[in-house]
């Protein structure tokens, strides 16, 4: 593996002014939230508070007071309702709070989430036929559909009514859907365009309730859309949605929702992921039940998941908690194969390429889109794994922050089947033939958007301090700053000329480095993950860039720095 070089950046003190307008907080805390924005005191509680942004009433949403009436009428009606989902964590989730919800208001409603391995993404029109057979009258799309223009006329004329809620980016032309619930398209004045799909599915569902109290419906004591909020948590930070504005309302109040979890599945998960739930934050969810969740449509059928977030029956969730478990550690070690050989295949005619690509027939689908990811952190270069059936060849893409990758499949469009996603994520389904001019294209609209930058990552520290500033109470103060991951990453130190006191690699492979560091007056233990290599040449000063974490192991809690980078020192 590569040992990137690192480009370091300390963020400028705060000024004087704004030192004073946020007094009321500890110095550190007044600097980061100086970083991040937030520059007056009310800004700065808002942020520390969680609060949701003004203005969030979702019957602003183009679309959804339309999609909000057909529901209710297909409920008077006892005509049935389709909810059709990805198969990842934020479309499952998603489908799983319409389900649930619509069914507490009487709907004859079902979940249907595609089979990667049969179906591909997104809707499909075999799936909207047999779902037309079946009798069902109104398909709502959660996590997928407003770049299937297709599909959607093909709803419309074989009679199904198709509400789109998707938070993708939607192409140049959008589908002639019933009703499309996206703020990111064109006029749309909802204020808050990052929610993710469950938190689309969300505001509908609570959209839907208000309008059967208007309509003077009755509504079950039991329904409580706020409940649902442990899957919008689930899935918003699984989907890597920004953690700012109403996500980070969403997901802090869902966090508490998880860490009382009522959701008999979700218990169940916690327990095989072995995680204390009083103190569950983004970070188990992006890293324990995530992957579990996703593992059972990256290997399978994501329906395992589906269920467990669904079922009542406390057996049934144990079992299947099990069988997510078995399928993450398996899906794990295909991922290790994957991307080894798909590293191999990327550099084996070029050891410096600007984009990596990899094909091979062998490759399982539903993991191609780690690999990639894996690939990108080793070379900092945008990756895209594909698998090759006998007619299509089915590709994951992932980017880095100078390269938007769904824009550049845009302009590949003409070559292209299906196709969609975000700056930094895709994925695309080709015909086999196209694949080399694919890549030709690719190769040449990377060339010319990254040819004269310096290609490395970058860190970026809050503050340079001293390690006496580590202590306990610092840790109560960044406390404040969760729900922290992408968007609002967790505060990041920068701390120089450190001896190292001690240090071995840890690990079953010793791919990661335990050490202590001292500055002379205080000292302190530390880890370095996937960082093992220093081993065979540790200096014995060095600068260090790290989060500030507490350790618990054994019942023993301590402090901890969790180090992102690390250097020589006077480098």
């Amino acid at each position: 593996m590569p040992v990137l070089d690192k480009r370091w950046h300390v963020l400028p003190r705060l000024t004087p002014e704004v030192e004073g307008a946020l007094h009321d907080y500890p110095p550190v805390i007044r600097q980061i939230l100086f970083n991040r924005g937030y520059t007056n005191l009310d800004e700065a509680r808002r942020y520390l508070e969680a609060r949701p942004p003004e203005n969030v009433d979702p019957f602003c949403m183009l679309g959804l007071p339309e999609a909000v009436e057909r529901l209710y009428q297909a409920v008077q009606l006892g005509q049935p309702i389709a909810i059709y989902g990805d198969y990842d964590v934020d479309g499952v989730t998603a489908t799983a709070l319409l389900v649930q919800v619509l069914q507490k208001l009487g709907a004859l409603v079902q979940g249907y989430i595609p089979n990667r391995f049969d179906e591909g993404y997104g809707l499909n029109n075999e799936a909207l036929d047999q779902l037309n057979t079946n009798g069902v009258n109104v398909v709502v799309t959660v996590d997928c559909g407003v770049r299937s223009p297709q599909e959607a006329t093909h709803a419309r004329q074989i009679g199904l009514d198709m509400i789109i809620t998707d938070h993708h980016q939607p192409g140049e032309d959008l589908p002639e859907a019933f009703a499309i619930i996206n703020p990111k398209q064109v006029g749309d004045p909802y204020p808050d365009k990052n929610l993710a799909g469950v938190g689309l599915a969300y505001k509908l569902a609570g959209a839907l309730v208000t309008h059967f109290r208007n309509q003077g419906q009755t509504v079950p004591d039991d329904l409580d859309v706020t409940e649902t909020l442990d899957l919008v948590a689930l899935g918003t930070v699984a989907d890597l949605a920004p953690l700012i504005g109403e996500n980070r309302a969403l997901v802090k109040a869902g966090l508490e929702c998880i860490r009382n979890p009522r959701r008999l599945g979700l218990r169940a998960l916690i327990g095989v992921g072995q995680i204390n739930p009083a103190k569950i934050n983004s970070w188990d969810i992006g890293y324990v039940l995530g992957p579990r969740l996703n593992a059972a449509g990256r290997l399978d059928s994501a329906l395992a998941a589906f269920l467990l977030l669904t079922t009542n029956d406390l057996a049934e969730a144990g079992l299947l908690a099990q069988k997510l478990d078995v399928q993450n550690r398996e899906r794990q070690r295909i991922t290790r194969e994957i991307q080894a050989l798909a590293e191999q295949l990327a550099l084996k005619d070029d050891p410096n390429p600007q984009l990596l690509f990899a094909v091979h027939p062998d490759f399982n689908p539903g993991v191609i889109g780690l690999a990639a990811s894996r690939l990108v952190e080793q070379y900092y270069r945008p990756a895209i794994v594909a698998c090759q059936g006998d007619v299509y060849t089915r590709g994951s893409c992932r980017s880095i922050s100078e390269f938007h990758i769904t824009e550049a499949l845009d302009k590949c469009a003409d070559l292209l089947e299906h196709h969609g996603g975000h700056a930094a994520a895709a994925g695309f389904t080709i015909k086999n033939e196209n694949v080399p001019e694919l890549i030709r294209r690719l190769k040449g609209i990377v060339s010319e958007q990254l040819v004269d930058l310096d290609l490395r990552p970058s860190l970026v520290a809050d503050a340079e301090i001293t390690l006496t500033t580590l202590q306990p109470q610092l840790l109560e103060y960044l406390d404040w700053l969760q729900p922290t991951g992408y968007g609002n990453n967790p505060a990041l130190f920068l701390s120089r000329d450190l001896e190292v006191v001690d240090y071995r690699t840890v690990g079953k492979d010793g791919s990661h480095l335990k050490l202590r560091v001292t500055d002379g007056w205080e000292t302190r233990d530390a880890i370095a993950f996937r960082q093992g290599q220093w081993s065979a040449k540790m200096p014995a000063m060095v600068d260090i860039m790290y989060t500030f974490e507490s350790n618990e192991y054994n019942g023993r809690t301590t402090m901890q720095l969790n180090v992102r980078d690390l250097k020589p020192s006077g480098t």
